[in-house]
């Protein structure tokens, strides 16, 4: 009887070992081996919106955090000032065009008349109109740039998006080409996955990826658009034209380097929402085509 007591507890110690040497080899398998990561990132890009020409805010039309189209006006920018500069420029190019005028009938009537009118005179007469149409010319195109401008001061989003980060307020005197606000590209939503290098050759491009926000259950679908063509060398230094500066120093642990691998984003549940920064674990699904891979031991 205690003989086949003590078996038995022989047979439950070893198959206490057998579980538990197969759940460590299988976390090893997931965190190790399968192509999956934890440290991943929701991203878009960010499109800084900025004013084409200068003056004073004189009203804002969207809110923070509001969503927009493309097209959409999102502030103003000191409208009558610049509608003054195109009736100037409008009123220049009537004063240019009566002096033309002028200019040509005089220009006729000496060339009529070349028994009275000295060959010099006739010739600073044709050069004057010609002159006058280059000026209308200039004023021309100085009349279409102050439209221009004008149409410029109705700052527009020029693509659909999401407002971020707004802090923009009327009065306040915004310089061309200075940046006002954020804009986040919607349609540039992705998940970007930062994979150990050891598990690179099990993701080729188009796997099916599984994603899964922190916090949230609800699994997004997506695939493998693209995977990062280099990452820095951050145990090298040096400008092109300099000698290499190569770090000496070696710890005995290495860390595999991490490669980012983007995930496009193909369906996400109707409750889920994406925000850029969100932190996500992504999960890749190898596709079965009889393709082997080979792996290095790692040490």
């Amino acid at each position: 009887m205690l003989q086949r007591h003590n078996l038995l507890r022989s047979i439950a110690t070893l198959l206490v070992l057998i579980v538990i040497l197969a759940a460590i080899y299988a976390l090893w398998l997931r965190y190790q081996v399968e192509p999956v990561t934890r440290d991943g990132k929701v991203r878009a890009d960010m499109v800084p919106v900025a004013a084409d020409v200068s003056g004073l805010v004189t009203e804002i039309r969207v809110a923070d955090n509001q969503a927009v189209k493309k097209g959409d006006v999102l502030f103003v920018i000191d409208r009558p000032r610049y509608r003054l500069a195109l009736e100037q420029a409008e009123a220049a190019i009537a004063s240019d065009r009566v002096a033309l005028a002028q200019a040509v009938r005089e220009d006729r009537r000496n060339r009529a008349m070349p028994d009275v009118i000295a060959a010099e005179a006739i010739e600073q007469g044709r050069a004057r109109a010609e002159g006058l149409r280059a000026v209308l010319g200039q004023a021309v195109a100085a009349r279409d740039l102050a439209r221009f401008n004008l149409e410029r001061t109705m700052v527009r989003a020029p693509v659909d998006g999401t407002i971020s980060n707004l802090s923009l307020q009327p009065g306040v005197y915004l310089t061309a080409g200075k940046a006002a606000l954020a804009l986040v590209y919607n349609h540039s939503m992705r998940v970007e996955g930062y994979f150990e290098e050891t598990k690179l050759p099990a993701i080729r491009v188009g796997d099916p990826a599984s994603v899964y926000l922190m916090g949230v259950a609800d699994e997004i679908k997506g695939h493998v658009q693209s995977i990062a063509g280099g990452v820095e060398d951050r145990e090298r230094a040096g400008a092109d034209g300099q000698l290499a500066n190569v770090n000496p120093s070696f710890t005995w642990v290495r860390l595999a380097q991490r490669i980012p691998v983007r995930i496009a984003i193909d369906k996400v549940p109707a409750n889920v929402r994406m925000i850029p920064g969100q932190t996500a674990t992504v999960v890749i699904h190898p596709r079965k085509d009889g393709r082997e891979v080979h792996r290095s031991l790692p040490w």
